[in-house]
């Protein structure tokens, strides 16, 4: 392991900062002033009850909702908010909580849908799929070839994902993402209505994904077995609040965090 890789995550450079950041939908208050950050190479886990405004703090991060108050600070840019096509342009790709996948077409073309971004030769050439057209989607197609040998899922690549069962189709969507070559990576409820088996895979790809390509990853999850194996640090939201921020140890012994989520000490 390099000494970088051994850096405690507070210690990496700075790779989104939220500052103050409040959302608000008439008069109900998604997220109130919530402050945080995420370090380079890091899992950073966001967790909290339903309706603590897990998801809609990705969706300001990624510029789908822009909050009232507040600042983004992404690779060291600062704005208001973000829009969603300059966050996909400078490296922030996410998955959902619903599959949101064209079930219709092919694993294979699903994920090519992910390099859309990365083409660069003009629409006239791809009408006719001729010339430099036909020449920069095989490379693409040799990407995206590589993501379905990544996530050994060579034996559906030209199956239409309407037929296939919950968790791959999750799988094709994390595809699809990487596809991006994300430098940070969204992912919101990864582990959602699978099953045992489907996790654990699930849970290795995410490991994967970031000691492999050395992508960061910020995610919301349910599970908190999950979560404490996978993370390097966990802010904890309650009714749009921050309730507390550390390591998996540090938030999974928090008064506040046990008493509005845990239960119980685990």
């Amino acid at each position: 392991m390099s000494a970088a890789e051994q850096l405690a995550p507070a210690s990496r450079e700075l790779l989104l900062n939220i500052e103050n950041v409040s959302l608000s939908f008439g008069g109900v208050k998604a997220i109130r002033d919530v402050s945080f950050d995420v370090r380079k190479g890091e899992i950073r886990a966001i967790i909290g009850p339903n309706g603590a405004g897990k998801t809609s703090m990705l969706n300001v991060i990624n510029g789908f909702y822009h909050p009232q108050e507040g600042t983004i600070t992404y690779r060291g840019e600062s704005r208001r908010d973000m829009r969603p096509h300059i966050a996909a342009t400078q490296g922030i790709a996410r998955t959902f909580q619903n599959v949101a996948l064209f079930r219709g077409m092919t694993t294979l073309d699903n994920i090519m849908t992910g390099r859309t971004l990365k083409m660069k030769t003009g629409l006239f050439w791809h009408l006719f799929r001729w010339g430099p057209a036909e020449t920069e989607e095989l490379e693409h197609r040799e990407q995206v070839e590589r993501i379905i040998d990544f996530l050994e899922i060579q034996a559906i690549r030209k199956t239409p994902v309407g037929r296939l069962p919950y968790g791959l189709q999750k799988r094709v969507e994390l595809g699809r993402a990487l596809a991006m070559e994300p430098e940070l990576l969204l992912l919101d409820e990864p582990m959602a209505g699978m099953n045992l088996e489907e996790k654990e895979d699930m849970s290795r790809f995410i490991l994967d994904v970031s000691s492999q390509f050395g992508t960061t990853i910020a995610l919301i999850e349910h599970d908190m077995g999950v979560v404490m194996d996978l993370s390097d640090r966990v802010v904890v939201l309650d009714y749009g609040q921050k309730i507390a921020d550390g390591t998996p140890d540090e938030v999974k012994s928090n008064q506040d965090v046990i008493d509005a989520y845990l239960g119980v000490a685990h």
